[in-house]
């Protein structure tokens, strides 16, 4: 039975309100997007929803006690919540290097969380 909903898209600034009619994964129709990238988005969005995903991590003898976190790709949506279980059991030692791989390939997914800032260590 076909499903009309509706998505902006997140693809651009212009952020266009699409209706997508669709049965499952398979677009019937989709109106509404300006440019060719929102049936793309929409397209992947009911079929592998990915998002970027930032957070922090515990860092041990660092002048913060937290170093902001990012994920190198988009990361599967319906994991994101594994994702951050995985992360708060995630302790660095100071100095971290902005770009340093926190977590790699998290939940066997390919992608790596990489630190994104420098934390140095305390001089305490």
């Amino acid at each position: 039975m076909p499903v009309t909903e509706k998505m902006i898209c997140i693809t651009c600034p212009m952020g266009c309100s699409i209706e997508v009619t669709h049965e499952g994964e398979t677009l019937l129709h989709v109106d509404g997007n300006t440019c060719p990238r929102g049936e793309e988005y929409v397209r992947r969005e009911l079929t592998d929803p990915r998002r970027m995903v930032a957070t922090t991590v515990r860092v041990k003898d660092g002048v913060h006690p937290l170093v902001p976190v990012y994920t190198a790709r988009p990361f599967p949506k319906p994991r994101i919540f594994e994702l951050l279980a995985a992360l708060r059991q995630v302790e660095l030692d100071a100095p971290v290097a902005m770009g340093q791989v926190v977590l790699p390939n998290a939940l066997d997914t390919g992608i790596d969380i990489l630190a994104s800032r420098e934390m140095p260590r305390s001089s305490s």
